[in-house]
């Protein structure tokens, strides 16, 4: 183990070896051949469409290097650490995304994000990618600066355009990756950037994945200095795989909430919404003459249109009482649906969300839960994010928000949770970008971290938020299971913890010697760990580049006098001890861990760990006797 995330390029041509493994020649691929085993398919005209822009290749290069940092879990910030699967990560997102690549790599169901405008006043995240992590803790102020501060983007600025690109070009082709065969990305952008951000989506995810562009009425108010006050939002719905919820539609539903549906003629079957009986497009089976009973008017479909059914399916309908003539029986045909045919299917949503909340409850949320105080500006609004959690999640899934900014994502997913009883969790990614110690509009902010003695960054307003949603949630619970008659079953606490984690350099040293005093380099090495670096540090990088999830169980045991940890119910057996003996190695592989196959099982120990050489040879030999899958030494 070397400290890098996944090699996201290893795996783009491993996947190619596997569909043309007649394309390489000594591990190298021949285009050459490549070219004739696509035949037809090869674009060779000069002039092509295309979107690009200054820095696509560098942004697409560099999001497939590996990354060399980790995450290190911070307890002391953390909510219910031991139970929770809930996980909020602080630092740059690109690094981050790379580093999630083992362990959630089609995991994810659902991704919000709600990036940088570019407004001309957001800050836009400027990748130094041969050295992103230090040019990332230069910027939050964790090392001196040296004059690399990433300015406050400005219009004047000739690449405005191009450097929004970059930012999320390699952010948003990481991400997908997460995403599960039946996930989907929402994206929420103004007018400014929207035309961008479609084109490249469209590259990443291809065109026809494409499902809506959602235009939410963000703001009620008006702007009187403006020629035409813009009060909406786009938000960009893609799926991974639209072919998969065109066979199954049923799980792309909002909940049917019963508005409109009444029952006029008292239809013993309850309660129903009349339906347009016609449909767009022409059908030769389904073109037939209506005859209104009451006043006999004759009814046609429109050109290019049918009747939803075939003439029989239509008698059916009408000796059922399903086919109505309006509310006065005198208008065109329509069919009643019922309401519990409704609840059952659901109902399809629309592009045009006009019924929900606003940034300014947004707002208002943010302040109930600080004391009043407006400490971050804009929010997206709980309702928002509930409504798109409810079209995308069904129970056990992980959503992901990589820009969580004040963690709205997270406050909707637990209500969501403690509203349907469901146990989906979250994953929030935010840079702590500092708070300005100047600014007039981070005022409320800073008052308010400087008077809870928190650092200033906005994790820590993100965190908060999260916490104190989460006390309001128990809260309410509890006063309403208090309330309720006791025959009645109490309603259950939905996890409402969550794992701090934050991104740093790799826990193993790098091999960087000083020509000049090779000895010293040398001894340096001989503690391969990074100093201030604590157990948990490495054991959570393990997990992590391991491939397992940050949440898995952990159990800490002692054998023999040395500290070892069994990851996921033994799946993972970790022992960073100095002077391991084969006698310890001896009672690791005979530990009764539950893993029915022992090839599934993966032993980490420290590389100079051992006594000497010849143990480590001798316990690695022990392992493979006894069908551990896999040995590592890091």
């Amino acid at each position: 183990m070397n400290g890098e995330s996944r090699n996201i390029k290893d795996d783009n041509i491993s996947k190619l070896r596997e569909i043309f493994p007649e394309v390489f020649n000594e591990d190298k691929i021949d285009f050459e051949k490549l070219k004739v085993v696509l035949g037809e398919n090869i674009d060779k005209k000069d002039e092509k469409y295309s979107f690009t822009w200054n820095g696509k290749m560098n942004a697409l290069r560099y999001s497939q290097i590996p990354s060399n940092g980790t995450l290190r879990p911070c307890k002391e910030e953390s909510k219910n650490w031991a139970e929770t699967k809930n996980i909020y990560i602080e630092g740059d997102n690109l690094e981050i995304l790379k580093l999630l690549q083992n362990s959630y790599l089609n995991k994810i169901k659902v991704i919000y994000i709600d990036p940088p405008y570019n407004t001309g006043n957001d800050f836009i995240y400027k990748d130094n990618f041969k050295d992103n992590i230090n040019n990332y803790k230069r910027y939050t102020g964790q090392i001196d600066d040296s004059g690399n501060l990433t300015s406050t983007k400005n219009e004047k600025d000739g690449r405005y355009h191009t450097n929004w690109l970059n930012m999320m070009y390699p952010r948003l082709r990481l991400s997908r990756n997460l995403l599960k065969d039946n996930g989907m990305i929402f994206i929420s952008v103004s007018d400014k950037e929207a035309e961008n951000l479609k084109k490249i989506c469209n590259e990443i995810y291809g065109d026809d994945n494409f499902a809506a562009d959602i235009i939410w009425n963000s703001t009620k108010s008006v702007t009187n200095t403006a020629l035409i006050s813009v009060s909406h939002t786009h938000t960009f719905l893609y799926f991974k795989n639209a072919e998969y919820y065109k066979t199954h539609r049923e799980e792309f539903r909002l909940k049917e909430d019963g508005s409109g549906f009444s029952n006029p003629d008292n239809d013993s079957r309850g309660l129903w919404k009349a339906d347009p009986y016609q449909v767009g497009g022409w059908r030769p089976n389904q073109q037939y003459e209506i005859i209104n009973p009451k006043t006999g008017a004759i009814y046609r479909p429109n050109p290019n249109c049918s009747w939803k059914n075939d003439y029989k399916k239509f008698k059916e309908l009408m000796a059922d009482n399903r086919i109505v003539f309006g509310v006065n029986g005198e208008s065109g045909p329509q069919r009643k649906r019922f309401i519990w045919e409704a609840k059952e299917r659901g109902k399809v949503a629309k592009t045009l969300w006009d019924d929900i909340e606003t940034t300014t409850n947004g707002t208002q949320q943010i302040k109930n839960l600080f004391d009043g105080k407006s400490v971050f500006d804009n929010p997206k609004p709980v309702g928002l994010l509930k409504k798109i959690l409810e079209l995308s999640t069904d129970n056990n899934d992980i959503v992901l928000d990589f820009f969580s900014g004040s963690a709205t994502t997270g406050h909707a997913c637990m209500e969501m949770n403690a509203d349907n009883k469901t146990e989906n969790r979250f994953i929030l990614i935010q840079l702590p970008e500092k708070i300005d110690e100047n600014s007039k509009e981070d005022e409320i902010a800073r008052e308010f971290l400087k008077e809870h003695n928190l650092p200033m960054n906005l994790c820590e307003i993100g965190k908060e938020r999260i916490r104190r949603a989460g006390e309001k949630i128990k809260s309410d619970i509890e006063r309403e299971n208090n309330k309720s008659n006791s025959e009645n079953e109490p309603r259950k606490l939905p996890d409402i913890g969550f794992r701090v984690f934050k991104l740093d350099t790799s826990n193993v040293k790098k091999w960087e010697p000083d020509i000049e005093n090779l000895e010293e380099s040398l001894l340096n090495q001989i503690d391969n760990f990074v100093e201030g670096r604590n157990e948990l540090d490495i054991l959570y990088e393990i997990i992590l580049k391991c491939g397992f999830e940050l949440t898995v169980p952990v159990e800490e045991m002692t054998i023999k006098g040395k500290r070892i940890y069994s990851v996921d119910f033994g799946k993972l057996i970790v022992c960073t001890e100095n002077n391991v003996t084969l006698d310890i190695a001896e009672e690791i592989v005979k530990m009764d861990t539950g893993v029915l196959n022992k090839k599934d099982i993966t032993v980490v120990f420290k590389d100079n760990g051992f006594e000497n050489d010849s143990i480590k040879t001798n316990i690695k030999e022990t392992m493979k006797s006894f069908g551990i899958g896999k040995f590592i030494t890091i």
